[in-house]
């Protein structure tokens, strides 16, 4: 049954124009106890208005004109302004006020009090280098972010005002959802790859016209994505805190001019944008018709850390660039986390070696800081330390197929099966990924997927102070392709356990449940995806480097008597096995592929979701056919489309998504898990266990007739 409420005016204030606007914002209007807004009672009347209709005729522009404060009205009579004006909530008006402006630029009303007076401000100082102009532009197709941002090629990113559309498109509307800007702090950075440094320059100019007074930036431009999130939620005082932050990054994807760039914005708490932002992000490109920038901002010399304090030529801004030790912020965080000591002892052991590959990543700075400044190691123990535009001409994707310096140097094939070396491998070998945020795990001729690292990370959580010292760990979380290896020590430790969609703002919402949304504390909590992504609530992004430090604490652990002989890698994840029993799991990549045909593959797995239901082959028999679709136990949102599976009565998996991290064309993934109990069984090669499953994936798929591929660039 539907009724009409009645309102009576008493009840609000209309607001038609900026003029209203203006007027309810100042002191000429009040609330009352029980909110109301009504007119200031010391008034007898409202002043009468009068702004430029064509300056003020979007609620953007008076925002501009306002963000040093608003004036007070609450005794002026009448106010009309012509041309564009800048106030302060130092600008007391009396009476009736005229204030003209004809100049090309706004300008900014010097504080004081103005009765009864005109004011002309056409000789008057303006903003200098701090002026706004904006800038004509129309739409780009295609400017949609994906799960980690908007990745395309670097040249595309290079067309003229394709960066600036996506970046102007951010800002507006960030605003319009109550971002401070104009009192908190930008982060910029982002993970070193081509067209880095100019695109920070860009950004900064952009951030300056759309009233942004602070802003942080990474020296060189290079900040690794777990160190932005650090660094929005934990660097300075509480008056700089973050609004959020632009990082520079297309993760795992190759750079290069000939490769790929990519942007992605990070909100308050440190996380990537949720849903409703982004979403906001890509309905502004649809309609954009204009850019903001101030072209006389100097640009900022990225390789010098230190303060640019630019004013403008009235004094009335002032605008703050600080270029930041980014390295030193994440480093100190993680030393809260960890205990460092413990970890040296296992380090300085003599029958304990152990390489980390940065993969010319941003990683690079971090991993010096953290192994050779701080746990006193030698230099020997790092590879590929320099960070480089396009990854020294390398795919920085720490997997099999791509980390080649690690699987050569730890006696792996691209299979993961061990093979000789002309000398012993080091006892622990880890990679990171272009932004830093990805990890993967190795002993000695032996690999550690990363549904087992998750798994084996949660089951030991305890001995990480982090969680230790806040009475354990409550929560765990995966991804829906992630393998259900977790699922079992959440359910032996009495863990909640959530199953999320890809995207690590699904895990960001679970962390931030009590904080944010007044609902279930999960934290400590620990998440995973099989993409190679570990991490906690020590941030809201994963941490390729805290995985690493995690691996290193369990080993510490286990190796605490310097007497005893060493337990390795392979042999705490044998005893997981022994203790768990063994998810054997895949995963194949179809590589730029043309998106047009795999997506009407999907379409058609889609479609025959119920007819599959029941179709066996060999020894396993479909159960389920469905999509996966997630309903947020913390903001009611829901995520539908999330991928294809095909669940077996034994408990075996195929899942096949649609990526959308390429930075052209399409990848699509095929994802294949299938439990072994018996501990005999947990050390086969997982290629043998896989083959049938494998077989009926392609058949299910057709992923050949559709997508016209052989077989998978990369198998994890």
């Amino acid at each position: 049954n539907a009724g009409a409420v009645c309102v009576p005016r008493t009840r609000f204030a209309p607001v038609k124009k900026c003029n209203d606007l203006l007027l309810l914002r100042s002191d000429a209007y009040v609330v009352t106890p029980d909110s109301r807004l009504v007119m200031n009672p010391v008034m007898a009347a409202a002043p009468k208005m009068g702004l430029d209709s064509k300056k003020y005729k979007f609620v953007q522009a008076l925002e501009a004109a306002t963000e040093l404060g608003n004036p007070s009205l609450i005794n002026c009579t009448a106010l009309k302004v012509d041309g564009l004006v800048y106030f302060t909530r130092k600008n007391i008006f009396v009476g009736k006020v005229t204030i003209t402006n004809s100049s090309s630029e706004p300008k900014v009303l010097p504080p004081g009090t103005y009765t009864n007076c005109t004011i002309n401000l056409d000789a008057a100082p303006g903003l200098g280098a701090l002026c706004p102009k904006k800038v004509a532009t129309a739409p780009i197709e295609g400017q949609k972010p994906g799960t980690s941002g908007l990745r395309k090629k670097t040249a595309v990113f290079m067309e003229p005002n394709y960066l600036a559309n996506f970046v102007q498109a951010a800002f507006s509307t960030i605003k319009t959802m109550g971002a401070d800007v104009a009192n908190k702090t930008l982060v910029v950075g982002g993970d070193g790859r081509y067209f880095n440094p100019e695109a920070i320059q860009i950004i900064v100019k952009m951030a300056v016209a759309n009233g942004v007074t602070r802003i942080w930036i990474g020296k060189d431009g290079i900040l690794s994505t777990p160190a932005v999130s650090a660094m929005i939620r934990e660097r300075g005082p509480s008056y700089m805190s973050p609004f959020g932050g632009f990082i520079l990054t297309a993760s795992h994807n190759p750079g290069g001019p000939n490769e790929d760039f990519g942007i992605k914005y990070n909100v308050e708490n440190g996380g990537p944008a949720p849903e409703k932002v982004t979403n906001g992000i890509f309905e502004a490109t649809k309609t954009i018709s204009e850019y903001m920038t101030c072209p006389d901002f100097p640009d900022i010399n990225l390789s010098l850390a230190g303060t640019t304090k630019v004013e403008s030529t009235c004094g009335s801004k002032v605008v703050v660039v600080e270029v930041v030790d980014g390295v030193e912020d994440h480093i100190d965080l993680l030393k809260t986390v960890f205990d460092f000591d413990a970890i040296k002892g296992l380090l300085d052991r003599p029958d304990f070696s152990f390489v980390y590959d940065s993969m010319h990543g941003c990683q690079g700075p971090y991993a010096k800081a953290c192994f050779l400044e701080e746990l006193g190691q030698s230099e020997d123990c790092l590879l590929n330390a320099e960070p480089k535009d396009d990854f020294n001409g390398h795919h920085a994707d720490p997997n099999l197929t791509y980390a080649t310096d690690l699987t050569a140097c730890m006696g792996l094939d691209r299979t993961g099966q061990p093979v000789e070396t002309a000398t012993p491998p080091p006892s622990f070998g880890a990679a990171a990924d272009g932004d830093a945020d990805r990890n993967m795990i190795c002993g000695a001729n032996f690999f550690v997927t990363p549904s087992d690292s998750l798994a084996i990370i949660a089951d030991h959580a305890n001995v990480i102070p982090f969680f230790r010292d806040q009475g354990g760990l409550k929560a765990v979380a995966r991804s829906m392709p992630t393998s259900g290896a977790v699922d079992r020590v959440a359910k032996k430790n009495n863990l909640v356990l959530f199953e999320t969609p890809t995207g690590w703002k699904y895990f960001g919402n679970l962390m931030d449940s009590k904080d944010l949304f007044g609902g279930v504390d999960y934290t400590p909590f620990i998440c995973g995806e099989e993409s190679f992504g570990t991490g906690s609530n020590h941030v809201r992004e994963k941490d390729g480097l805290w995985a690493v430090l995690a691996w290193l604490s369990i080993l510490a652990d286990y190796n605490a008597d310097p007497t005893a002989p060493l337990v390795t890698v392979q042999e705490i994840v044998e005893k997981h096995w022994a203790t768990y029993g063994r998810n054997y799991y895949c995963r194949y990549d179809y590589e730029g592929v043309d998106k047009a045909a795999a997506t009407e593959m999907m379409a058609a797995m889609t479609g025959a979701t119920e007819a599959n239901t029941g179709r066996s082959m060999g020894p396993y028999t479909i159960a389920t056919a469905d999509v996966f679709e997630y309903l947020d136990p913390v903001d009611g949102s829901v995520a539908k489309n999330q991928g294809i599976r095909f669940l077996m009565e034994d408990g075996s998996r195929i899942v096949f998504r649609l990526s959308g991290t390429a930075g052209s064309g399409a990848t699509v993934r095929m994802y294949l898990e299938a439990y072994e109990s018996d501990v005999s069984k947990t050390k086969q090669v997982t290629a043998d266990v896989m083959g049938e499953l494998v077989a009926f994936a392609l058949e299910l798929s057709e992923i050949q007739k559709y997508c016209g591929v052989e077989g998978p660039t990369v198998i994890t």
